[in-house]
Order: C-alpha cells, then sequence, then structure tokens
C-alpha cells in the first residue's frame, strides 16, 4: 500500500482527492494549518469511505516545524501539495502574505522531498500561469504571461522552483494545472465549504438559491466574450480528484520518463459565466436574484483548455458537464444546510 501524505487536505480539492485516494487503495496523511478549512470534511470522508482519517495541524511555511513534521511521520512514497492561499483579489491587496504562504510552504517541503526521496510529488497548479492571453484554447506549451495578480505569480514561480529543483533530480514531479473545480460529491456528503464568503461562482450561485445570500453579483458583462461574461473551463471536482490518483500511478508505474511534467485539467469547453448561471436555475427550477456589478481587479476574461495530453498520457478524461457541477452544487449546499 502507498503512503500519500497530502497537504491543505481539509480543503475543497484536497478532501475530495482523499476519497479519491482511500477508494482506491492508498493510505492517506492529512497536514492542514486549518487556516481556510477545518475537520468538517474529514467526518464526510469516513462517511463516504469508512475511513477514519486524522489531521496533523501543522504551517508548513515555517520551516523548523516543517522539517519537524517530516522527521516524525515516517516513510512517504507519494505528496501531492495543495496548501496555499488562494484569492486572486486578496493577493492584490495583501501579496507579501500570499509570496510568504505559498512561497516559503513549497520550498520547505521541496526541501523535505528531496531530502527523505520522496518518489512523487503533485503540485496544485493552476490555468492563471498562463497570464491573459489572447491565445485559446491554451495547452501545456503556451507561455507564461502577466497573470494580474500576485496569486498566479506564485503559481508560476511555483512551477519554476519545482523545474529547477527537479532538473538533476532522480525523483520525479508534475505540475497540475486546473482550470475551474466545481461541484460536489455525487454522495451529498462532501463539497465546497467556504470558511470565509464564498468567491468563486458556484457556491455563491447555491448560497444565493438556498437563501443564504441576497442576490449573486456577476462582475462584469462588458468582456469581449460572446456575451459580455467572463468565461472559463468548469472542471468537476471528483473528475479532478482522479487526475491526481492517475498522475501518482504515472510516476508509480515507471511511465514518466522526464523528471517534471506538467499537465491542464480542464474539459475543452469553455463555459460563460450568465451561461452557468442559466445552467444552475435549469437544473433547480429557481430564477436566481441577480446583479451585474463591476469587473474585479484580476479577473481573466477567458481562458480554457485543451485536455489531449492528460488524455494520451495520463489516460484520464473528465465524465462530467456544467449541468453535473450544478446539479451536485445544489444537493451539497442543501444538504449541509439540514
Amino acid at each position: 500500500m502507498k503512503r500519500i501524505l497530502v497537504t491543505g487536505a481539509c480543503g475543497y480539492i484536497g478532501s475530495h482527492t482523499m476519497v479519491e485516494l482511500l477508494e482506491n487503495g492508498y493510505e492517506v496523511i492529512s497536514a492542514d494549518s486549518h487556516i481556510n478549512s477545518n475537520e468538517t470534511p474529514l467526518q464526510s470522508i469516513y462517511e463516504i469511505t469508512g475511513k477514519k482519517i486524522n489531521n496533523c495541524v501543522i504551517d508548513l511555511s515555517n520551516k523548523e516545524e516543517c522539517s519537524s513534521f517530516f522527521e516524525q511521520i515516517g516513510h512517504i512514497d507519494g505528496l501531492i501539495h495543495f496548501a496555499a492561499l488562494k484569492s486572486v483579489g486578496e493577493s492584490v491587496t495583501n501579496p507579501l502574505l500570499y509570496y510568504e504562504n505559498n512561497l516559503c510552504s513549497l520550498m520547505n517541503i521541496l526541501n523535505a522531498v528531496q531530502t527523505k526521496s520522496i518518489e512523487a510529488f503533485i503540485f496544485s497548479s493552476s490555468c492563471t500561469v498562463y497570464g491573459i492571453t489572447e491565445k485559446q484554447p491554451v495547452d501545456e506549451t503556451s507561455p507564461f504571461l502577466p497573470t494580474g495578480s500576485p496569486y498566479g505569480r506564485t503559481k508560476q514561480m511555483g512551477e519554476q522552483i519545482i523545474q529547477d529543483v527537479y532538473l538533476n533530480s532522480k525523483l520525479k514531479a508534475i505540475s497540475l494545472r486546473y482550470f475551474n473545480p466545481a461541484g460536489a460529491h455525487h454522495s451529498g456528503k462532501l463539497g465546497e465549504l467556504p470558511i470565509n464568503p464564498a468567491l468563486n461562482l458556484v457556491p455563491s450561485i447555491t448560497e444565493t438559491a438556498i437563501g443564504v445570500r441576497e442576490r449573486l453579483d456577476i462582475h462584469g458583462v462588458d468582456y469581449n466574450t460572446r456575451d459580455g461574461s467572463c468565461i472559463r473551463d468548469f472542471i468537476h471536482i471528483e473528475d479532478l480528484a482522479s487526475a491526481h490518483r492517475l498522475a501518482l500511478e504515472y510516476i508509480f508505474l515507471g511511465k514518466q520518463n522526464k523528471s517534471y511534467e506538467v499537465f491542464n485539467l480542464g474539459t475543452g469547453q469553455g463555459v460563460s459565466v450568465l451561461e452557468a448561471v442559466q445552467s444552475f436555475e435549469s437544473i433547480a427550477g429557481i430564477e436566481l436574484n441577480k446583479r451585474i456589478g463591476l469587473k474585479r481587479e484580476g479577473d481573466i476574461p477567458f481562458i480554457y483548455s485543451t485536455i489531449e495530453k492528460a488524455q494520451n498520457e495520463l489516460g484520464w478524461t473528465p465524465k462530467y458537464g456544467i449541468d453535473d457541477i450544478m446539479s451536485t452544487a445544489w444537493a451539497w449546499e442543501k444538504s449541509r444546510r439540514k
């Protein structure tokens, strides 16, 4: 049984990935500082998988704390690094916080990975590394352009750091560039659980529908897109979780020839904000109270992916579309408000 450390494990993507790993025979160690999470998902994971996970509360950006943690946890076969601050807007107003937290934690972990010779390292990256680009769809060879936010730059820098560290390493690393994770586990027992007011579109939609929010603010409809709203590539959270398992197996099975690889994770289909709202209203049979607002600083007008590399090399193909995202997110929202 392979032993996998998941950092930022109690977060949205981390918790769903732990379910995927546990259901496929992996032993999982959870590490999370709880800056933007709590232990609620661990109970949901137990209800889904029947397996109890205890979380190690740790600030991985603290070098001494991180080093001590790795000395104590024993042998690790693979590490999936989700732990990072991720609000675009907050990164614009407080850039030093993002540079210190996201980059220091990454460097501390990479030092431990090299010291302990951890075979597989998976980095939680983002489509924001491509920046504001007119070339659509983007593929893994698309250049890094200015991102518009310190958050995006921490992902760019993070990938460059990993590439440098693994240049002459016998170990293997993969950066997975997510597009827009959304939706919830089909059991209805696990989903996005924002500690602070939700900033992402889908939980903002479901919170409006359930009555937690007075209205849904749509940030700009004067972009140069087909309906004026931002276009995104929404990827179902369970599809995203399965890609992390396949990335680990790609390394463990000896399929990765290079020491460092990158993969886009999306659907290859762009969906506008207004189209996403229409999908939810159709699925739920609810007309949302909406307000057109101003553009948010740091938002990119449109971005969607090509996914042929992940399909061909990882054997990964997304199963779910925007309607599945909305139906599972709505089921989760209603379940957690009981």
